[in-house]
């Protein structure tokens, strides 16, 4: 197929030491995992390069189900014909894996929170250019009116973070097969920020409403 490069050599090179160092020694382990995926949590993060999952989350292989977007956003339950990869991602995961935890997990530094609070004040920046960037970033907006305007621009930044992970978990009780899931004791969700350069995980607490440091 024309524009398909050969594989890079360096990712040759780091598969065949993941091979030796992580599968040779667990070969029977991946063997058990080959036969099918029984995680009990579900994952919704952010794409952004520093955010490792699994790793902050000490997560072996099967353990978590993973879906990575931009500002790990959970849009509101809507059937139309567009694609719906997020949508499609819980229902999967509640549904068919029928996962018992479901996470929404953001981060400090997030470009995407970036732009969208420099879009909706007004200002011009990069997603503008992007159409795909920029209308899946307007799912951010209530989290940006919903602002304190006094504080600084760094505080504001970080508020609209953790709002909108408060806001995609409202978003996921929208969907009906969460909500019932959830009022079952089936399912249960969750909110978590990330602080990238301190290694601080913050979860939410819905009876403070507040993100309290672990």
């Amino acid at each position: 197929m024309s524009g398909i490069a050969p594989f890079p050599s360096f990712l040759v090179e780091r598969y065949r030491i993941w091979r030796e160092e992580n599968f040779t020694p667990h070969q029977a382990d991946y063997e058990t995992l080959a036969s099918g995926q029984n995680p009990d949590v579900m994952v919704i993060s952010c794409c952004d390069s520093r955010v490792y999952v699994a790793d902050i989350l000490k997560a072996r292989p099967g353990e978590f189900f993973v879906h990575r977007n931009i500002a790990n956003l959970v849009p509101p339950f809507k059937l139309t014909d567009d694609y719906h990869g997020t949508s499609a991602a819980v229902e999967f995961g509640v549904r068919a894996l029928e996962v018992k935890h479901l996470l929404v997990l953001g981060h400090a530094a997030c470009g995407g929170v970036q732009n969208c609070h420099a879009q909706c004040s007004g200002e011009a920046v990069a997603a503008d250019d992007y159409q795909f960037v920029k209308q899946w970033l307007n799912l951010m907006r209530p989290a940006f009116d919903g602002l304190d305007k006094a504080q600084n621009r760094e505080a504001q930044v970080q508020a609209m973070a953790q709002q909108s992970i408060v806001n995609s978990l409202d978003n996921l009780l929208t969907f009906p097969f969460v909500a019932t899931a959830q009022m079952s004791g089936a399912l249960t969700l969750h909110g978590a920020y990330h602080d990238i350069g301190r290694g601080i995980l913050s979860v939410y607490n819905p009876q403070t409403k507040h993100f309290e440091e672990l």
